[in-house]
């Protein structure tokens, strides 16, 4: 198996910085735009006034969606290049968000009971010590506050995965999988497929850290949080007319986690 620590995690999102928020904030992450995104801001509840923290902010895109529904916000990444990216348009365009470099898998410097909710997006899977992520986030909760994540489905998006094509290899019409239990974790290396002129940008490095479902509910319990609400949300029929290949997460099988949970 091969070590990712958290030392290489930082380095490969250091590496992806400039080139990742070039293209996000181009609008080549077009599942993030037409699914992922939404999908996660209508499972949240009203944040008007609360107190946020923001889990793997990267470039700090998500975090300026939840300061605009009304949340005073805290962004952490591990990623000083991501972070560069975030303060530099968080410095033109002030929407008095803070920026913290450290792990969300470890203890902060931040003081028990700080917030009123921890958020993350599509960060959790990419994190090496997930129990110590929802420590930290239970930590860091007032009584009564929750912890709402998404992730990539971890019972589909996994190690050994294949598309059945149709005879006329257009559109698949099946999914075969494999390998769900396997734990090794590695590189994935990828780049946003919309994107133009894509042999003239190096792919992401994105290392990821393969989990079972019982895997996230297990950490979530464990760290003395209340389960309240979990969903597995189907692209609409408007996003699949803007991005056709969102269609095969709609008909045939889960893309994404959605996981609400409180601190008692």
């Amino acid at each position: 198996m091969k070590h990712i620590s958290l030392r290489d995690v930082a380095t490969h999102w250091d590496q992806n910085a400039d080139q990742w928020a070039e293209d996000v904030r181009n609008g080549y992450d077009t599942y993030r735009e037409h699914f992922t995104l939404p999908a996660f801001r209508a499972f949240l509840p009203d944040l008007h006034g609360l107190d946020v923290i923001d889990f793997g902010c990267g470039e700090g895109g998500n975090s300026r969606h939840f300061a605009r529904m009304g949340a005073q916000v805290t962004g952490i990444d591990l990623s000083e290049g991501m972070l560069s990216h975030a303060r530099c348009q968080e410095a033109d365009q002030p929407l008095g968000i803070r920026y913290l470099q450290g792990s969300f898998c470890d203890k902060t410097e931040l003081v028990d009971g700080s917030f009123d909710a921890v958020l993350s997006t599509m960060a959790l899977m990419d994190g090496p010590n997930l129990d110590g992520a929802m420590g930290e986030a239970f930590r860091l909760l007032k009584p009564g506050g929750f912890l709402a994540f998404s992730i990539l489905h971890p019972c589909f998006i996994i190690p050994g995965v294949q598309w059945k094509p149709a005879n006329d290899q257009q559109e698949a019409v099946g999914f075969g999988q494999a390998r769900y239990f396997a734990r090794e974790t590695f590189v994935e290396n990828w780049k946003f497929g919309c994107r133009p002129n894509l042999d003239a940008v190096a792919s992401f490095a994105v290392p990821r850290f393969p989990r079972t479902m019982a895997d996230y509910v297990n950490a979530v319990a464990d760290a003395g949080f209340r389960l309240t609400r979990m969903e597995e949300p189907r692209p609409s029929d408007e996003a699949c007319a803007i991005v056709p290949r969102l269609a095969r997460w709609r008909d045939l099988v889960a893309f994404l986690l959605l996981i609400e949970a409180r601190k008692p």
